[in-house]
């Protein structure tokens, strides 16, 4: 009985933690997603946001930049015409899980090769 009980404690803790960080990482990507929308208007970039933690960038050309908070992985990923990137949150900001580079230098990157604008985070 002790064990069991002792069981129950342990997984309702790691529950908990789990939830906790759920919640942490869903505040920290809408943080970041709203910044974002802020220098996508600054930059006056036609963009638009069809579901929650979604944001597509249309370019002059037609082509898209896609960020979307994904949940499962609490990574934000980021689909250009160049290719995709998955971005973890670490102490230091959001950061490419390959190269380590930060997400806003990323993806003021990609938005000048993709569509010619500078855009500022």
């Amino acid at each position: 009985m002790v064990r069991s009980f002792m069981r129950e404690m342990v997984a309702r803790d790691i529950m908990t933690k789990s939830e906790s960080s759920e919640g942490e990482f869903n505040q920290a990507a809408g943080e970041t997603l709203a910044r974002i929308e802020q220098a996508l208007e600054d930059a006056e970039l036609d963009f638009e946001t069809p579901a929650d933690g979604i944001i597509e960038v249309e370019f002059d050309d037609g082509s898209k930049l896609i960020i979307n908070r994904h949940g499962v992985a609490r990574e934000i990923w980021v689909a250009a015409r160049s290719g995709g990137f998955h971005f973890k949150p670490q102490s230091t900001g959001w950061v490419d899980t390959r190269s380590g580079e930060p997400l806003y230098d990323k993806l003021a990157a990609l938005i000048a090769a993709q569509g010619g604008v500078m855009v500022r985070f």
